[in-house]
């Protein structure tokens, strides 16, 4: 519960469950819903409106917000997902929805369009992003630009799905709405970074898809491994923010892990060459390390297999494997599939509510602590490490002692 470990009676859970079979088998299906978790209900009525043929007509005197969606920052598995939602939900209740091509790159160039129930159909399991994204930071002249075309399509709202590109893009016009009243639009930016190194949320859209290509992967570059008596250090993504490299390093059984939050340490190296030597001189026949891939500027991933592979060389060969952008590839898992609806819900919500009651803020949502909050996006440059790109507190940290008790190559004697 909350993304933590929680214990629960389990007869209380059993109650539950059958008093849920209880009312589905006395067709008090409004009981049976009530039973259920908020989310479950969430889940179910954007359901029922993202299936229909078409979406429901416009009401007789609605008052029809223009929202844009757009996708800025590094593709990311369940960006269409995400965008396919709003898109939907937004025309079902009645709302002009615009799609932006190429992030904010697009959006200065007015690239913008209409888009229809059918516009994003099949959009849930495509991996990538159908609208287009891009990295573009605006500055200078693309303000303007930028501050032109909303005007120009009468744009009330903004949704923005991306990573940490986006986040400093809409940090950046929030900034400059002193300059550029176009700007004071309500805005919302949806985590999606396989990265998952965004402020304000625990798991960003895409870091599971990714993590889940890392162990195929990992597993196959193992089974070569064992063959040969090899010792593998394996490259991931995520900059400076190491959590896909310490989640695939716990789920492969990787023997160590280098994080840039730790740092890399010539110490540290020699530690684990002879950690390796000892191991294989046992009869160990596979190493694993993953490694960051800016864990250190310095001790790269060629430099450590050249050290391993000379201090190791009558013991076990050294191979590296970068994996690279296949890492942002591939359709979206299930999990971020369903989390980039309902967050997508959310915003579209959030933004519609802001829009009727004539407020203009700008806000990042996210998953802390098993609920989703909406956050200030002034308080942008206090939640995150803008050095290093990554959020101040990351809560995954605390597993790196799990990660390295279970790498450990027999159980320390006990202190007394």
């Amino acid at each position: 519960k909350a993304n933590r470990i929680t214990h629960f009676p389990l007869m209380e859970c059993v109650e539950k469950t059958r008093a849920v079979a209880e009312a589905i088998d006395a067709k008090d299906y409004e009981k049976a819903m009530d039973l259920r978790t908020s989310s479950f209900k969430d889940a179910f009525r954007t359901l029922k409106s993202t299936v229909r043929a078409l979406p429901h007509p416009v009401e007789p005197g609605q008052k029809q917000f223009r929202i844009a969606v757009l996708n800025a920052g590094a593709p990311a598995p369940g960006m269409n997902t995400a965008s396919r939602t709003a898109v939907r939900l937004g025309l079902d209740l009645g709302h002009i929805m615009l799609g932006v091509s190429n992030g904010f790159e697009g959006l200065a160039k007015d690239q913008i369009r209409e888009m229809d129930w059918m516009s994003v159909a099949g959009w849930t399991s495509m991996g990538g992003s159908t609208l287009g994204t891009s990295r573009m930071l605006p500055k200078g002249k693309d303000l303007y630009a930028i501050a032109r075309a909303i005007e120009d399509n009468r744009i009330d709202a903004l949704l923005v799905i991306g990573g940490w590109s986006a986040y400093e893009a809409v940090y950046t016009l929030l900034g400059e709405r002193g300059n550029y009243p176009a700007f004071n639009i309500p805005t919302v930016c949806l985590p999606a970074s396989i990265n998952n190194n965004l402020p304000g949320s625990e798991l960003s859209i895409g870091a599971d898809t990714a993590l889940n290509n890392i162990v195929d992967a990992v597993d196959k570059i193992k089974q070569s491994a064992v063959a040969a008596r090899r010792c593998f250090v394996v490259e991931v993504m995520g900059h400076w923010c190491g959590y896909l490299a310490l989640m695939s390093g716990m789920a492969t059984g990787a023997e160590r892990v280098y994080l840039h939050e730790e740092g890399i340490t010539l110490k540290d190296l020699q530690a684990d060459v002879d950690m390796l030597s000892r191991g294989f001189s046992a009869g160990k026949r596979l190493g694993l390390i993953i490694r960051n891939e800016d864990a250190n500027a310095i001790y790269s991933t060629d430099f450590i297999c050249s050290l391993f592979e000379e201090e190791g060389r009558n013991l076990f060969d050294v191979r590296p494997a970068i994996l690279g952008h296949l890492q942002e590839g591939g359709d979206p898992s299930p999990f971020d599939r369903i989390q980039a609806t309902r967050l997508s819900r959310l915003c579209l919500e959030h933004l519609i509510g802001e829009c009727g009651q004539g407020n203009s803020g700008s806000a990042c949502i996210g998953l802390q602590n098993g609920q989703i909050k909406f956050h200030d996006m002034r308080d942008f440059d206090r939640m995150a490490d803008v050095t290093f790109q990554r959020p101040k507190e990351q809560w995954w940290l605390q597993l790196k002692d799990i990660a390295s008790l279970m790498a450990k190559l027999a159980p320390e004697a006990s202190r007394d």
